[in-house]
């Protein structure tokens, strides 16, 4: 019988129930004192004086763009390798998403790229972190001008650090998310760093209706008064979500472990097979290890990257493709007039790229699934 491995699956301790069910009991579920103290520990986990919950990832990086003051008549340069998300709340603060090409190796800007992109209208950057790996933020502060903002998309990149610095940390202003799949995850959640204080305070108003103050500060001690400050959006965090979120801060070191070991027996596998090329990777520190990217080196295969992951699909295997660059996606061609052959590098490497399972939690026989299958394919369609 076929061993089935999915993409993802979700693993939950003991601890993690509990202390969801503590918040359950304590008559306290929307946002309140979990939320608090999981920003608080946040903070510190990262190094940065202040942090801001919020219901998603996509939330994230809204909130950081209009609190940066991004609006109609500015552009945004983002890479088309990423998810919708990241283009798309640029479109929501009434700004233009320029999308841009990406290094081969790496998937990620380079600031050769973004200086190609730049305009006068340019009034920020967002750099995504692919897959976990952190890019390289002094290139891309080095080729804009000194008006233009440059933001972190660090969805898939925590706990990673380079040259001593965590992710969401070297720039203007950071997103985190904490996605199912992600190594922090509260099932839905994500966080916002904003250094500049008056920028981090409307982030928070805007995040709860521009409200002057929360449920917590009414229904407690204080006055049940409020005022209506801005119009913003429901973007709070749940007290549930913060207690999964703080209880898998904790173990967020050891998880990441995980999915390295995982990472070292792939490699293993497939460092030495001629059509098989392994992910980018700086140093251990430098990545997060979020996805396992692998490329198919297609002119040593008779079968395309489609082919090939049918055929893992078909052997149980839950493998995925991250991502399908934005410029190929009909919104954003009907939109924005991209068309297909727009980012050539993109293009080439989204063919050849399928994204393996890596979880925590996988055991070896789950490994030995993946590699098998990845092996057998590749042996069945290597080019004689």
């Amino acid at each position: 019988m076929t061993h089935k491995v999915p993409f993802h699956r979700v693993i939950v301790t003991d601890d993690e129930v509990e202390a969801v069910v503590r918040t359950l009991r304590s008559g306290w579920l929307t946002t309140g004192p979990q939320v608090r103290e999981f920003e608080a520990e946040f903070a510190r986990a990262v190094g940065v004086e202040d942090a801001i919950a919020v219901s998603s990832g996509t939330a994230a990086l809204h909130l950081l763009l209009l609190a940066a003051g991004i609006g109609p008549g500015d552009e945004v340069i983002v890479p088309t390798m990423t998810f919708t998300a990241t283009a798309a709340t640029v479109a929501h603060v009434g700004a233009r998403p320029v999308l841009a090409d990406v290094d081969p190796d790496s998937l990620m800007l380079t600031g050769a790229e973004v200086e190609r992109r730049m305009t006068d209208r340019t009034r920020a950057v967002l750099m995504v972190h692919f897959a976990g790996l952190l890019g390289d933020m002094k290139d891309i502060a080095a080729a804009v001008a000194p008006s233009c903002l440059v933001f972190e998309d660090a969805a898939h990149a925590l706990p990673a650090r380079r040259d001593g610095r965590h992710a969401g940390t070297t720039s203007d202003g950071a997103a985190f998310s904490f996605y199912a799949t992600k190594t922090l995850s509260a099932g839905e959640g994500g966080m916002v760093i904003l250094p500049e204080r008056e920028q981090a305070a409307r982030a928070r108003k805007l995040l709860l209706h521009g409200m002057s103050k929360g449920a917590l500060d009414r229904y407690g001690s204080g006055s049940w008064r409020y005022d209506i400050e801005d119009l913003g959006f429901k973007y709070n965090l749940t007290d549930m979500a913060a207690a999964l979120g703080r209880e898998q801060l904790i173990t967020l070191e050891a998880r990441r472990s995980a999915r390295r070991a995982i990472v070292e027996s792939y490699d293993s596998a497939f460092a030495s097979h001629p059509a098989l090329e392994l992910p980018k990777r700086l140093d251990e520190e430098s990545h997060s290890w979020h996805l396992y990217v692998l490329k198919l080196n297609l002119d040593r295969l008779t079968c395309s990257r489609d082919s090939f992951l049918d055929q893992l699909r078909e052997r149980g295997i839950g493998a995925n493709v991250h991502f399908i660059p934005l410029h190929l996606h009909s919104a954003y061609q009907r939109r924005y007039g991209y068309r297909p052959g727009d980012f050539p590098q993109a293009e080439a490497e989204f063919q050849r790229m399928i994204s393996l399972p890596l979880w925590p939690g996988m055991t070896e026989r789950d490994v030995d699934a993946v590699t098998s299958a990845v092996l057998d394919i590749a042996a069945a369609e290597l080019k004689r």
